[in-house]
């Protein structure tokens, strides 16, 4: 048979209900208060940087990718198909005009240039033997003219004593008849021999001049392959650092390859490539900022590829101080041509949430929060962004790479 519970229990069991229903209710508060606070999104405030819009002058800029090459650097090749003999620098070594820096095997070159010599002297014999054949065949025509010449005359004389005889009745008409012909047919042979004369000079001037332009080649020839062989030993033309050279000694080289190169590390250029895209806007001339770490260079753009490659296009930058102690060849550097200055804007400082002009969004910091904002860019400088919209002077900017926040309208900073 049941009993009655006692009161004590009863009043046990109802704390125990109001107390689990309290807590129920405590704990639904706080889902709803604290909630959306804790779910989110937050940063460490010194995982991001930020940055201060201000008012300021800004250059424009087009960012630009960079090299430090050596002003002037000599490409020693082979001129000649040849076998390196002796490597007698190596990359990193110092070296002076006329230092050797590599020999190559020049039997080959020295058996043409002697090859080349007995050309040479054959070919001036062939042509003092044709110079004098050629004098000996004109002094023949020469002495036939002079000959012909003489008879002519003679003719010419014994007709007029003709004529005159003629004229007193001592000689016939047949007689007068055939002492003009005997002159007409001199007169003729002399003109022919002059006409033979004048062909045998012309003659022998084109053949001498032929076998003299043959002798003119096979000098040239001779003195290219002399040069060659002179050019053989790899010599520096000026002070400076071995930057490349052949290592295997016996290796092979063909004629224009290269066996060494020797740079002059006392000047040096940079060499930049940028999108095609900017083309229009680069010439020679603008200035332009050179940064690599802490170093901070001027320079003007001295020189423009024409040629637009895979789209990029390549220019060359002077530097002003082009001898400065950080610059080493092959440096990976910034560069900045600055395309228009302007006295006064609103400014925000570079960074990687922005690359150029354009519409984005940022986060601008407020009391603890970063809010995104949507702004307008304008010019770019190689430290500042030009602001033309939707931020004020004083506003505190995160510029720091926010990609992991692309869908957050608000970001608690702790």
């Amino acid at each position: 048979m049941d009993r009655p519970l006692d009161d004590a229990v009863i009043r046990s069991r109802s704390r125990r209900r109001w107390a689990g229903a309290g807590a129920i209710l405590l704990l639904a508060v706080l889902v709803l208060g604290w909630g959306p606070s804790l779910l989110r999104p937050s940063v460490e405030r010194a995982r991001i940087r930020t940055s201060i819009v201000d008012s300021g002058p800004i250059e424009a800029a087009i960012g630009a990718a960079g090299r430090v090459l050596p002003e002037v650097e000599q490409v020693l090749t082979s001129p000649v198909d040849a076998r390196v003999l002796k490597v007698r620098r190596r990359a990193g070594d110092r070296v002076e005009a006329g230092d050797t820096l590599v020999e190559i095997d020049l039997s080959q070159a020295e058996l043409a240039v002697d090859a080349l010599d007995r050309d040479l002297a054959l070919k001036r014999n062939e042509e003092h033997r044709k110079r004098l054949a050629l004098e000996s065949s004109l002094n023949d025509v020469e002495g036939r003219y002079e000959s012909k010449k003489l008879d002519l005359d003679a003719k010419r004389a014994a007709l007029e004593r003709k004529r005159q005889l003629h004229d007193a009745g001592l000689v016939s008409v047949q007689e007068l008849k055939e002492a003009e012909l005997a002159e007409a047919q001199a007169a003729i042979e002399l003109k022919q021999l002059d006409a033979s004369r004048g062909i045998a000079r012309a003659s022998n001037a084109a053949e001498v001049e032929g076998l003299s332009l043959e002798v003119a080649n096979l000098r040239i020839r001779r003195n290219d392959a002399w040069r060659e062989l002179q050019r053989g030993t790899a010599r520096a033309e000026h002070d400076g650092v071995v930057t490349w050279a052949l290592t295997e000694e016996g290796a092979t080289v063909r004629r224009g390859d290269a066996i060494a190169r020797v740079a002059d590390l006392s000047a040096f250029r940079v060499e930049g490539t940028v999108a095609d895209v900017n083309a229009s806007r680069m010439s020679l001339g603008l200035p332009v900022l050179v940064e690599a770490g802490d170093l901070k260079l001027r320079g003007a753009v001295s020189a423009i590829d024409p040629t637009i490659r895979n789209g990029v296009l390549t220019f060359t930058v002077a530097l002003d101080d082009k001898s400065n102690a950080a610059l080493r060849p092959n440096l990976r550097v910034d560069v900045f041509v600055l395309t228009e200055q302007k006295a006064r804007a609103l400014r925000v400082r570079r960074g990687p949430f922005a690359t150029g002009e354009g519409t984005l969004s940022v986060f601008v910091v407020q009391e603890g929060r970063a809010r995104r904002a949507r702004v307008r860019l304008g010019a770019a400088s190689a430290t500042h962004l030009e602001v033309l919209e939707g931020l004020a002077e004083g506003d505190e900017v995160i510029v720091s790479d926010m990609t992991d926040y692309l869908h957050a309208q608000e970001i608690r900073i702790r």
